[in-house]
């Protein structure tokens, strides 16, 4: 199963899990009918006058009362389930919130926070996909960790203290390793429509404990109606905690039925990811060897347990309805001759700044394959389209050696500057400046005049170093200011995203390399921000978006060639792959503000026809078998508006440095 398999069964999974909650509701409506009715009942009874034969009478369904019931229950339910959602509509940041947790600063120096901010950068770089934000639960002892958001523009990782506490470097790649798989997968937006359906059914047995401690300030009166009412508040109150733990019941079946097989999905995903089945394999025996195994004491974990690498009650045997499997199981699918003994004792893992520097350099070896396939700058890439449209949203070794060497060819102050969001911007602004030296000047003095003297002194100084970078690795850097600018003010923000705008149209031209920096920092840090929400599935047929296809597929045609004929040859191989004909547009109908226009709309097709589209887009431009910087940085583009995560292009059976 492919990325957009997975997508896709993700988005289907949501549409059970609907019919799994109306499963649910309808038996909480019947359960607290039952109460209701009980109730009734029993105060008729109460307040019935000695000897009255009718005291009890009345037949057991009464319409009017069962509307009644179900109208309120599906209100309660309907009203907190979009509470909880709007509480975290903001994606990843919000569950961190929720946990308690803290965000690493990006600049950080404390060594093990760098080493696994490092493992996280690459990885993300290795997928295509921009740098989340970490986040550390200082206050968990357990080993454990989660992915969170609704897609990767907004997602988080979070692990706790015992992660860094206990886990070497090759465990601690397996356990994030995991968690960009649920990235990946599409697992994480379902995780979070989870949480906010789920919490509706809970919230039920909240009222319950409320109603029972607000019986402590009711008079106590010795009237029949008074204790008549008393008695309808207890009963309410102790019918509606019973039916919350029904709901509590059903919420833990459906996370247990949507979770338990994205687990070992995800083990897979980080063995091949990684090529280390050790890593994540010495990770779960080290849960299975501590007393607090994966636990997870906030109060919060129990609406999120399916969001962790593992329980988050630490229990590791088998339980109906667990979200994890045992950690037995899990470890014997990806080792074998795991006997299903545990270490007696895990001690503490110590990173000094020297053990940091060389496990560094051992994953980020010298830059070889990258000066090779990427040094010259008019170089082509030769790409197998199958093959990379195969690799998507499923990297694996390759691709974090190719993205390790990217990295290694960034200049030390260039990533420490990425690293701070006021000079990260000015990273963003180094990469848009023009290479024409009058042109340059015009956008310095128009950045000094919108930001300031510092922030173009700044922009000067990196602008030598980025200059010497080629097309691909000023887009890992681009990849890598996502943690620093997400940490701007929303004012902060506002202004930041002016200034790009202002650099961009500063000659009146919009080039490849500014849309490419555009739709890589704008599109993913307005979703951050609240200013966009990620595109929702709308199409599932091409024929409403084959005109948005159409310019889309003419402006590749036209990046990659020049002649007439073989802008044609590109062209019609991207139809052909859709089934389609047609003839390209003029050049100068392919602008690409039109384009961003019509990739816009290719945005809203769900994902099994993304990955129709995006196999068009790959064929128009490796026509000719290969893929020149040009074509490679306009294929990012439009890889990152339609929201697919595509690792950075290399070509095939280049020498392999050591790991």
């Amino acid at each position: 199963m492919d990325f957009f398999e997975h997508q896709d069964k993700a988005r289907r999974r949501t549409g059970r899990l609907i019919w799994f909650l109306a499963l649910a509701v309808v038996g909480i409506i019947a359960a607290l009918y039952l109460v209701v009715w009980f109730g009734m009942m029993l105060v008729a009874g109460y307040d019935a006058r000695p000897g009255d034969p009718n005291a009890y009478a009345g037949s057991f369904w009464h319409p009017e009362l069962f509307l009644i019931v179900a109208a309120g229950t599906l209100a309660v339910i309907l009203l907190s389930s979009l509470y909880k959602t709007a509480q975290l509509a903001s994606g990843g940041h919000a569950v961190a919130v929720l946990l308690g947790a803290r965000r690493i600063d990006p600049q950080t120096h404390e060594p093990a926070e760098r080493r696994l901010l490092n493992v996280v950068e690459e990885m993300a770089l290795a997928a295509g996909m921009p740098v989340p934000p970490v986040y550390m639960m200082d206050a968990e002892a357990g080993i454990n960790a989660f992915a969170a958001g609704h897609d990767p523009r907004d997602a988080v990782i979070g692990v706790t203290h015992g992660c860094l506490k206990y886990l070497d470097r090759d465990e601690l790649q397996g356990v994030i390793a995991h968690e960009f798989s649920h990235i990946l997968n599409g697992d994480m937006r379902l995780n979070l429509r989870l949480v906010g359906i789920l919490y509706g059914i809970l919230v039920l047995a909240l009222i319950g404990r409320i109603v029972l401690r607000s019986m402590r300030h009711v008079g106590r009166s010795r009237s029949r109606s008074g204790g008549g009412a008393v008695v309808v508040m207890a009963i309410l109150g102790v019918g509606l905690v019973v039916i919350g733990s029904i709901g509590f019941f059903f919420a833990r079946a459906i996370k247990s039925a949507v979770a338990r097989q994205r687990e070992y999905l995800a083990d897979a995903s980080a063995v091949q990811f990684t090529r280390l089945p050790d890593g994540i394999a010495g990770a779960l025996k080290k849960i299975g060897g501590r007393g607090e195994t994966s636990e997870v004491h906030n109060q919060n974990a129990e609406e999120i347990s399916h969001m962790f690498f593992g329980n988050a009650f630490g229990s590791f045997s088998r339980r109906i309805f667990d979200t994890h499997p045992p950690l037995a199981d899990r470890i014997k699918r990806i080792d074998p001759r795991f006997d299903g003994k545990f270490p007696a004792r895990v001690e503490p893992v110590a990173v000094s700044a020297a053990l940091l520097e060389a496990e560094t350099k051992r994953a980020r070896p010298p830059a070889r394959v990258f000066g090779a396939v990427l040094g010259g700058a008019a170089a082509a890439i030769a790409v197998d389209p199958a093959a990379v449209l195969g690799r998507i949203g499923v990297p694996g070794l390759e691709d974090m050696l190719l993205s390790a060497e990217m990295l290694a060819a960034i200049p030390p102050p260039l990533r420490e500057a990425a690293r701070e969001p006021y000079d990260a911007r000015a990273v963003v602004y180094a990469v848009l400046l023009d290479r024409d030296p009058a042109m340059r000047g015009r956008q310095l003095e128009t950045l000094r005049t919108m930001a300031g003297e510092r922030v173009r002194q700044t922009t000067e100084g990196l602008a030598p170093l980025i200059d010497g970078l080629p097309e691909e690795a000023r887009l890992a850097l681009i990849d890598t200011t996502f943690p620093a600018l997400s940490l701007l003010s929303p004012a902060q923000y506002l202004a930041f995203r002016q200034d790009v705008d202002r650099l961009i149209h500063a000659d009146d031209k919009v080039e490849l390399m500014e849309y490419a920096v555009r739709s890589m920092v704008l599109r993913n840090l307005d979703v951050h921000f609240g200013m966009a929400q990620p595109p929702a599935a709308r199409h599932g047929r091409l024929a409403p978006l084959l005109p948005a296809l159409i310019r889309v597929l003419s402006a590749l045609a036209h990046a990659g060639q020049s002649d007439a004929a073989e802008v044609r040859r590109a062209f019609d191989a991207g139809m052909a792959r859709v089934g389609q004909t047609g003839a390209p547009l003029p050049r100068e109908q392919c602008a690409l503000d039109d384009v961003d226009a019509a990739l816009g709309e290719l945005a809203e097709a769900e994902p099994l026809l993304k990955r129709r589209i995006l196999g068009a887009c790959m064929a128009c431009v490796a026509v000719d078998g290969m893929v020149t910087p040009r074509e490679a940085t306009l294929l990012r583009a439009v890889a990152a508006v339609l929201g697919v995560p595509i690792s950075p292009l290399a070509a095939p059976g280049g020498e392999t440095p050591p790991a």
